[in-house]
């Protein structure tokens, strides 16, 4: 089993955990004002982490839960078990897990799963992304009048802020603005095409790091800039490398 395999198979995996426990009652371990921590948040990175580290136990596991493996290793795996825990906590179904892996810092291959529509995105550096088994690429549109945009709005108050006035701005001018809740499906959906940008202000590395690779990998453009307190937060900045992006920021 090749380590893309190996990420398809954990991601797959979690996804069918978290199908079965869709309609059940969730176990809330942590409730905050804008997010959720749930029980099965950790279960899911567990299941994925027990997957790789059978696989390849000499790697370190990056995870929104938390790390595991061997920490000192340049092969990190990137783990987000559930982005858009929300929408899931609330019966939403728009979330999925999101796996990439880097080597030496570097970025080479990402798995985006959304297990309620069965839509399995993966990439692996120098090749093309893939929508359950056929290449994809960004859209071709250029206009912003044509496009549709999807702003994130963090969780603190600056980031809201700022997420808050985009939209507005954007609003004006793009065909539609989107808040859909998971940064990784908005970049999956930029890489094949229904979305033509994504832009937040306070990101997680988990949330984006599968989602990079495969916008970068069609020709799309993401720019990050880490926040000054956290070297794994930042700022994002993702398009189809084609629409002025600029007008709204």
């Amino acid at each position: 089993m090749t380590e893309l395999e190996t990420a398809v198979h954990a991601a797959q995996d979690a996804g069918k955990l978290l199908r079965a426990n869709f309609h059940e009652p969730k176990a809330v371990d942590e409730a905050l004002h804008h997010d959720l921590k749930l029980a099965l948040d950790k279960e899911s990175q567990d299941l994925i982490t027990g997957i790789i580290l059978e696989k390849y136990p000499d790697h370190a596991i990056y995870g929104e839960e938390g790390l595991a493996g061997d920490q000192s290793s340049n092969h990190q795996w990137i783990v987000d078990p559930i982005d858009g825990t929300v929408n899931f906590f609330y019966g939403i179904p728009h979330f999925c897990i999101s796996i990439a892996k880097r080597v030496d810092g570097e970025l080479v291959l990402g798995v985006i799963y959304d297990p309620m529509v069965n839509e399995l995105w993966t990439i692996e550096k120098g090749g093309q992304p893939h929508l359950n088994g056929n290449p994809v690429t960004v859209s071709t549109r250029e206009k912003l009048e044509e496009s549709i945009l999807f702003v994130g709005c963090g969780k603190d108050e600056e980031a809201l802020t700022t997420g808050l006035v985009r939209f507005k701005k954007g609003s004006l001018k793009a065909r539609k603005m989107r808040m859909m809740g998971s940064a990784a499906l908005g970049m999956a959906y930029i890489a094949c095409g229904r979305l033509d940008a994504y832009i937040e202000s306070r990101i997680s590395l988990w949330d984006i790091a599968a989602g990079q690779l495969m916008i970068e990998s069609t020709g799309g453009r993401v720019d990050l800039v880490p926040h000054e307190n956290n070297p794994d937060v930042y700022s994002i900045v993702a398009t189809n490398g084609k629409i002025p992006i600029e007008e709204i920021l």
